[in-house]
């Protein structure tokens, strides 16, 4: 008989009213053996079955009852003992089952029945039930929309996920579809996924390691190993999880930025290698045209010497003394042209040796000075203007939320003066240190001015900017600043702006900026909204 226990129908007891039910007057009192003899009766007369359920609806018509089904409390305990819970919350929700059960309460059972369920479907995959109890066209358009979502993280190379995706949105697009063959449906397709995004998770991570390797290399292979140090701490910066969009956009920008000047830097410096080359090319020439004519006034001298032997009157030597001076001249003038001509070839080999070394050095501080604060390494204000632009659009394009925060360090002027200004720049790199160990990775630090410093929150409402900018300056007073042996505080005063959907960037820095003032003036290290 089922869950049901057999019973005779003298066993089976009338049901009782429900609680709050007042039965009707009867207008006749009848005993219930009396009642239960008629009811046999009629049963009789009707043909129908002597099945409790019968009895029960054939008593409550005589007596004039509502005929309430009665609570099936033996076979629920039963079902509830089948159920095993897995998690606590199945626990929890089995003792509110079997309460529900002890005071014959449908309602609560259902509840508890439901908040099984859901607990079962949080802990791992459960079977679903589409299509009724509040699951309906709206839900099943949420699960295709999902699985459209993620179609593109699958690629294209995954053709059996894909396949299996499609699938399952054509069983989801069809209002007749059978919530069973769906379920299965979408218990192989995350299945499939579950290897897809483990494959994808390996490509990624072997992608990365090779991408060190290779950049590693290069610095290690290179002979000017300066040259490549900011490409190469960059990008090693740029590929350690975890990675985001944004971190790739910047290193992108900063290496095209890089390479630029790098690649004018070195045309510069190859033309100036070839004037060296040029300049040496003329002083070797110099040297051969003073070697042959140091020659020729040798061979001139050895002659006027033989002549001079054979001379025998004083008169033919002054012809002969003449020509020596002549020569010993012309050797002068020469002697005096080739010294004046390798001094200013020296004097241009020090000038392009000086510039050569200058362009070295602008090629070793290419990378810091590209979109980055040399000191502190928060971008530069053209760096911030790129970002600011960049975060705006994503907030358009995306309708989300853009919070600017702006921060000046309270008494800088002050440290400055007392403690000189190298201990002022170590505060600042203490700051910016910190900022970035405190925020997420989607945020954005840049130096604004001297101690001023701006903060690019996306995703983030006004009230939960404030918030992120007061944990900071709780961090501040964790991490204190450490100048020579003397700890010290450092703090600031802060603005947050919210951008509103037409707002510019630079009208919400404005907003920021009068915010800031007004923490400065209720009494510095606060934060203000604008």
């Amino acid at each position: 008989m089922g869950l049901f226990r057999t019973s005779t129908i003298a066993e089976f007891p009338p049901a009782s009213p429900p609680v709050g039910f007042h039965a009707p007057v009867m207008t006749e009192t009848k005993h219930p053996h009396e009642i239960a003899r008629e009811a046999l009766k009629r049963l009789a007369a009707r043909k129908e079955a002597p099945t409790p359920a019968n009895y029960q609806a054939c008593y409550n018509e005589i007596a004039n009852l509502p005929n309430v089904v009665p609570f099936p409390e033996p076979p629920l305990r039963q079902i509830a003992a089948a159920l095993g819970a897995k998690t606590d919350d199945q626990k929890k929700q089995l003792q509110l089952l079997d309460r529900a059960i002890g005071r014959r309460s449908w309602q609560g059972v259902q509840e508890a029945l439901v908040g099984f369920a859901a607990a079962g479907h949080e802990a791992g995959p459960q079977v679903v039930v589409l299509g009724g109890g509040g699951t309906g066209p709206d839900f099943t358009t949420q699960v295709a929309r999902l699985v459209e979502n993620l179609l593109p993280a699958i690629g294209e190379d995954d053709t059996r996920t894909a396949e299996a995706a499609q699938e399952v949105l054509t069983l989801l697009r069809r209002p007749d579809a059978d919530p069973r063959s769906l379920v299965a449906k979408l218990g192989a397709f995350t299945h499939q996924l579950s290897f897809a995004a483990e494959e994808q998770a390996e490509i990624k991570a072997s992608l990365l390691h090779l991408l060190q390797l290779i950049v590693e290399n290069i610095a290690q292979l290179s002979i000017d190993d300066s040259w490549l140090k900011g490409q190469t701490e960059a990008l090693l910066s740029a590929v350690e999880p975890p990675i985001t969009l944004r971190r790739l956009d910047d290193v992108e920008r900063r290496l095209k930025d890089v390479i630029f000047k790098q690649t004018a830097a070195k045309e510069r410096s190859m033309e100036a290698q070839e004037q060296v080359r040029q300049m040496l090319a003329a002083f070797m020439e110099r040297l051969a045209t003073m070697a042959e004519s140091s020659s020729t006034f040798q061979g001139r001298i050895e002659e006027s010497a033989r002549q001079i032997e054979q001379i025998e009157r004083i008169e033919d030597l002054a012809p002969l003394l003449k020509n020596v001076v002549a020569a010993t001249r012309a050797m002068a003038e020469d002697t005096a042209a080739t010294r004046t001509q390798l001094k200013s070839l020296q004097e241009k080999v020090v000038a392009t040796e000086s510039e050569l070394v200058q362009l070295h050095l602008e090629l070793d501080s290419a990378s810091a000075m590209a979109r980055h604060d040399p000191l502190t390494d928060a971008l530069n204000r053209k760096g911030l203007d790129e970002a600011l632009r960049r975060e705006i659009a994503n907030m358009r394009r995306k309708e989300t939320t853009l919070c600017v925060a702006l921060l000046d360090i309270d008494n800088f002027k002050a440290l400055n003066d007392r403690l000189g200004h190298h201990t002022g720049d170590s505060a600042l790199v203490h700051l910016a240190d910190i900022t970035r160990r405190s925020l997420r990775t989607v945020d954005t630090l840049a130096r604004y001015g001297g101690e001023e410093f701006v903060i690019l929150m996306p995703d983030t409402p006004l009230d939960q900017g404030v918030v992120a900018m007061q944990r900071l300056q709780r961090q501040l007073t964790k991490d204190l600043f450490l100048a020579g042996k003397e700890k010290l505080l450092i703090t600031f005063s802060a603005g947050v702006a919210q951008l509103t959907p037409d707002e510019s960037g630079e009208e919400a820095l404005r907003r920021a900026d009068q915010a800031m003032y007004l923490a400065k003036r209720a009494g510095k290290n606060r934060v203000m909204a604008g």
